[in-house]
C-alpha cells in the first residue's frame, strides 16, 4: 500500500482550528449553562447550613426566630427549606465570627504552584478560593496563567469575554499600578477575580523589558505593590500561577505569604518538583540574596493530590515525597474520583455540585478531602493574622515609647 506524505500545516490552518476550537467551546459552555449561559451558585439545605456554620439543625431553627438573619425560602415542592449562596454565607459570618478577619490584619496571599500542567493546580486554587469563602471569608482570586484555566472554571472565556484591562497586563506594563482596575465580582458570593487570557503571554515580555530599561525598576515586586491597595479589603488573595517558573510566577510567589504546590505522587511529577523548587532557589539567590535583600514565607505546604489508592508504585513516591518535604506535606490527600472528572468537564469543582448523579460516597470522599484541606490552609491565615496583629501592636507600643 502506498501512503502518501503528510500535508504540511500552514498557520492559516492553524488559524482556522483556533476558531473552530474557541467557538466550539462557546457551545459547550452554552450546553452546559444553559439557560443563562453563565454558571450559577449551589444553594444549601437547612442541614448543610448547619454544617458550614458548625451548628445543630436545632439551633439554626431556634435563630431564625430572632429574624435578623435571612430565612432562606421553601423550594418548589415546599419540602424543605434552601438558602442561597450569599444567605448561607451571612449565617456562617455570624456563627464564625470568631475566627474571621481581626482587626489590625490584613490579606493572606497564597500562591498555587507547579513547574507541569495536570497536576490539579487550577482545581485547588478554584477550590480553595470556594472553601474559603464558605468559612465566612471574603477572598480575591488572581490568575496569572495565560491559558486562562482558572478564569473558566469561574464562567469566564478568556479568549472571548477578557480583555487586556481586565488582567494583570496594565500592572505588567507599567500602565497601571493598583490591581483595582481588573477586579470584577463572580457567580459565587464572597469570592472576586483578576482574569486572565493568552494575552498575558506580553508579560513575560514586558517584565523584562522594564527591568533592562527602568533605573531601579524591580521585575518581582509588580504584584506585591500591585496588590497593596486592596489588601485591606479581603481576607485571602488566591494566586493561580503558569505551569512554568516564569516572570508572572515569579512576581506570584513574592507577593504571597505561602505557596501551596498540588504533587501527584508520582515519579515524573516528584522529578519535576525537584527541578521546580531548584530553579526557584537559584532564582531567589540571584535576585535577592545577592542583592542584600530576603524573603521570608510564613508557609510552604505541599498537598497530595490526583491519589489513585489503587496504585501500588505511589506508595514509594509517597514515602520519597515525605522524606523530601517533611512537615511542609500537608496531612490529607485528595483522591483521584470519578467526581473530579465530572465537574471538570462541566467547569466546576466539588463545591459547585448541588446533586450529584454517582455515588453519594464518592462525592462525600471527595469534598470531605477538600474540607480538610481548606480547614488546614485556614489555620495557616489564622497563624498569619495572629503574628500581624502582634507585629501592629509592637509598632504602636513603640510609636508610644518615642
Amino acid at each position: 500500500m502506498k501512503i502518501s506524505p503528510p500535508r504540511a500545516i500552514s498557520l492559516a490552518n492553524i488559524a482556522d482550528q483556533a476558531e473552530r476550537a474557541v467557538a466550539m467551546m462557546g457551545e459547550i459552555r452554552l450546553a452546559m449553562l444553559a439557560p443563562t449561559a453563565r454558571k450559577a451558585p449551589p444553594v444549601f439545605n437547612l442541614s448543610q447550613l448547619a454544617a458550614l456554620c458548625g451548628a445543630e439543625k436545632g439551633s439554626i431553627s431556634h435563630r431564625m426566630t430572632k429574624g435578623d438573619l435571612p430565612p432562606g425560602q421553601l423550594n418548589a415542592a415546599g419540602s424543605r427549606r434552601e438558602f442561597t449562596l450569599q444567605e448561607s454565607r451571612a449565617w456562617v459570618k455570624e456563627f464564625k465570627k470568631e475566627t474571621l478577619r481581626p482587626a489590625g490584619a490584613e490579606a493572606v496571599t497564597i500562591s498555587i504552584g507547579n513547574f507541569k500542567g495536570g497536576v490539579s493546580k487550577t482545581t485547588t486554587a478554584a477550590t480553595l478560593a470556594q472553601g474559603l469563602s464558605l468559612l465566612g471569608h471574603r477572598v480575591l482570586v488572581i490568575d496569572t496563567d495565560p491559558q486562562g484555566s482558572l478564569t473558566t472554571l469561574f464562567g469566564i472565556l478568556p479568549d472571548t469575554e477578557v480583555e487586556e484591562q481586565d488582567t494583570i497586563l496594565p500592572l505588567a506594563m507599567g500602565s497601571e499600578t493598583s490591581i483595582r482596575y481588573a477586579i470584577r465580582p463572580t457567580y459565587w458570593d464572597g469570592i472576586d477575580l483578576v482574569a486572565a487570557a493568552p494575552l498575558l503571554f506580553g508579560a513575560e515580555f514586558a517584565l523584562p523589558a522594564r527591568q533592562s530599561q527602568e533605573k531601579g525598576f524591580e521585575f518581582w515586586r509588580v504584584l506585591d505593590l500591585g496588590i497593596d491597595d486592596v489588601r485591606g479589603e479581603y481576607d485571602v488573595i488566591v494566586i493561580d500561577t503558569p505551569p512554568a517558573l516564569s516572570y508572572t510566577t515569579i512576581n506570584a510567589f513574592m507577593a504571597s505569604n505561602g505557596i501551596i504546590m498540588p504533587l501527584p505522587p508520582n515519579a515524573l511529577d516528584f522529578a519535576s518538583a525537584a527541578q521546580f523548587w531548584s530553579l526557584f532557589s537559584e532564582l531567589s539567590t540571584e535576585l535577592l540574596t545577592e542583592r542584600g535583600l530576603t524573603k521570608e514565607f510564613d508557609f510552604i505546604h505541599v498537598l497530595l493530590a490526583r491519589v489513585d489508592a489503587s496504585d501500588a508504585a505511589s506508595n514509594v513516591v509517597r514515602q520519597w515525597i515525605g522524606s523530601t518535604y517533611a512537615e511542609k506535606v500537608l496531612p490529607v490527600e485528595i483522591p483521584k474520583t470519578a467526581v473530579a472528572s465530572t465537574t471538570s468537564a462541566e467547569f466546576g469543582t466539588v463545591y459547585d455540585v448541588t446533586r450529584y448523579d454517582g455515588s453519594a460516597k464518592t462525592l462525600k470522599r471527595a469534598r470531605d478531602a477538600y474540607d480538610q484541606f481548606v480547614s488546614f490552609v485556614d489555620g495557616s491565615i489564622r497563624s498569619v493574622w495572629d503574628k500581624q496583629v502582634m507585629a501592629a501592636a509592637g509598632s504602636r507600643q513603640a510609636e508610644g515609647v518615642h
